[in-house]
């Protein structure tokens, strides 16, 4: 692969070449095996193509700057939602897979989110767990009914639940197929994602 885009990254492939792949985006102090055992639980069969973030903050992988909680540095963001795009075309070809669905978590799905707007013809679709409005000022992007399962929780210390909403609205007036579920939750994942996105997929990766 090229030198500009290396990811550092698990590939598993999938037993079922019907089923698109995931593209696997961890949270802020992750890595490349940290969402796994989740892609593998929800699209079993399903090649996983899992990257570790770039950006290390206080020797934690990201997979952009930010400037403080919530506040993105967005030329970073800009330059490294590209990265991962190139990443996912090279490997698409090298391991011969279908443009992938993004699983990202907390900074893995604001990169997610980013990728929608500034590439999406990288992505076949996403699922955004505790995301937020990546871009102040986005491009317009014409998302095509691409899939978008958005997962907040109302008690998310981080991500204010007008914002997720309003991250819902972006991604719904540039043309994607926006299913958004708010659920009695903090920032982690519980059993209430698991099961929307486990369904979600069901009906969307037939």
């Amino acid at each position: 692969m090229h030198d500009n885009h290396v990811f550092t990254h698990r590939f598993e492939p999938g037993s079922g070449p019907e089923r698109p792949p995931l593209l696997l985006l961890h949270g802020t102090g992750g890595d490349e095996n940290d969402l796994v055992p989740l892609g593998r639980a929800l699209a079993p069969g399903a090649a996983l193509l899992s990257p570790r973030g770039p950006v290390l903050e206080n020797g934690m992988p990201r997979f952009f700057r930010r400037l403080s909680e919530g506040v993105f540095d967005e030329a970073d963001l800009r330059r490294r939602a590209g990265d991962l795009a190139d990443f996912v075309v090279e490997a698409r070809a090298a391991y011969g897979i279908a443009a992938p669905i993004a699983l990202g978590f907390s900074n893995g799905a604001n990169i997610a989110a980013a990728t929608l707007l500034l590439r999406p013809e990288a992505l076949a679709g996403a699922i955004l767990i505790r995301a937020m409005v990546p871009l102040a000022d986005p491009p317009s992007a014409d998302l095509a009914a691409k899939p978008v399962l958005i997962l907040s929780g109302a008690a998310d210390p981080i991500v204010p639940a007008e914002n997720a909403g309003r991250l819902g609205a972006m991604l719904e007036r540039a043309g994607a197929r926006v299913e958004h579920h708010r659920l009695p939750a903090g920032h982690g994942i519980g059993q209430g994602d698991l099961a929307l996105a486990r369904a979600w997929i069901a009906a969307n990766a037939a």
